[in-house]
């Protein structure tokens, strides 16, 4: 290759790569995403390995619990995507705006993501169940019929998640789209997953119980460890589910009238 072709070559790609750096420049949900895996890896496993350090004999029963963990966690996660995603998936095919002039209701619209979002949970956790049972013989089932109050406390969590993650998208356009799968793990370290809440900086644990994950995860931890069921923490998951659940579909319902009223919904886009 001639010096003028390499030349050439350079300032092509340099001219992808600065197209890049300008899609990140006006895009902060990019730019948060970066930072965000890093930081919040470190942060959960801090949080893991100093409470099995300072609790040996909580190791004899890991794999129970953490499995446990793990699925539970899966339904919030799965949940929030599968709301999320629903709901992007109208944007990528450009059928929002068939959705807005047509006779669908927004309150029949959240009916239909929260369905699918329902459905998407079960296809994803239910195999993965199965499979622990085989490979771990650990049956999240044991649980019994809490197991049933925290999979729809989860859910309903997971909903009020994806309701705010939608509005977000809706008036961000597809440049927010990655906040989709990042959210519900900004909650993750206070959620109390796989250590208790008091293993949580004193100021912190304020935060964790103001969820309605971290009663669910310690709930969890009761059955599984002293085979005690905390009627009291399943409550209070339920009071904070519902004031959530409120909040997310009045921030959606409002965001999505709003890109209605101001024809934000032709616009949906990078």
């Amino acid at each position: 290759m001639t010096p003028a072709g390499a030349t050439s070559s350079i300032n092509r790609i340099l001219a992808v790569v600065l197209r890049h750096i300008y899609l990140l420049r006006t895009s902060w949900p990019r730019i948060f995403e970066l930072m965000y895996w890093p930081t919040i890896q470190m942060i959960l496993w801090g949080f893991i390995s100093g409470f099995f350090a300072d609790h040996s004999s909580y190791v004899a029963q890991t794999v129970g619990v953490l499995i446990a963990a793990v699925l539970l966690w899966d339904v919030m996660f799965r949940g929030q995507l599968g709301f999320s995603m629903s709901f992007v998936e109208e944007i990528w095919s450009r059928n929002l705006i068939n959705l807005a002039v047509s006779p669908l209701s927004p309150g029949e619209y959240l009916a239909a993501l929260t369905t699918m979002s329902l459905l998407r949970t079960l296809l994803g956790i239910l195999p993965a169940a199965g499979l622990a049972i085989v490979f771990y013989e650990y049956s999240i089932f044991t649980l019994g019929l809490p197991l049933v109050a925290f999979f729809s406390l989860l859910l309903v969590a997971s909903w009020s998640l994806g309701m705010v993650v939608s509005a977000i998208i809706l008036r961000a356009g597809e440049g927010a789209i990655g906040v989709a799968w990042i959210t519900v793990f900004l909650i993750a370290p206070v959620s109390a997953i796989y250590y208790p809440v008091s293993s949580l900086p004193e100021w912190l644990q304020p935060v964790a119980w103001a969820l309605p994950t971290a009663p669910v995860f310690e709930g969890m931890r009761a059955i599984v460890l002293e085979q005690t069921v905390r009627v009291d923490l399943l409550l209070h998951a339920a009071v904070a589910d519902a004031v959530y659940l409120a909040l997310g579909a009045g921030v959606f319902l409002w965001s999505y009238r709003t890109a209605r009223q101001r024809g934000l919904l032709l616009q949906v886009g990078e």
